[in-house]
């Protein structure tokens, strides 16, 4: 009945960017607030930056001036632009959203991942 469905990972260089963008698509009523969280090897899954349906937006210290995380709510998008990239952010990044479907009450629904390798 819903998808988010992820895409812009990939590999890069050390240094370099990425733009991940996260879309929802399905019988959405509404949806709340949106994140990102990754999943290093080896690692539990950890938030890195969450955004609400107003704009208000927070950062996991690790990634904060490098990471913006920006919604458009006319597309039911998320998007995590990642600047400055370092080895320490490779993971599975997955986007989730807290929505309220059709005939359904407000839940937490999650993307299936896309790898981000920083490498050079």
């Amino acid at each position: 009945q819903v998808q988010l469905v992820e895409s812009g990972g990939g590999l890069v260089q050390p240094g370099g960017s990425l733009r991940l963008s996260c879309a929802a698509s399905g019988s959405i009523l509404s949806i709340y607030d949106m994140a990102w969280y990754r999943q290093p090897p080896g690692k539990q899954r950890e938030l890195v930056a969450a955004i609400t349906n107003g704009g208000r937006t927070n950062y996991a210290d690790s990634v904060k001036g490098r990471f913006t995380i920006s919604r458009d709510n006319t597309k039911s998008t998320v998007y995590l632009q990642m600047n400055s990239l370092k080895p320490g952010d490779t993971a599975v990044y997955y986007c989730a959203a807290d929505m309220r479907l059709l005939a359904t009450q407000r839940n937490t629904y999650w993307g299936q991942g896309t790898q981000v390798t920083v490498s050079s």
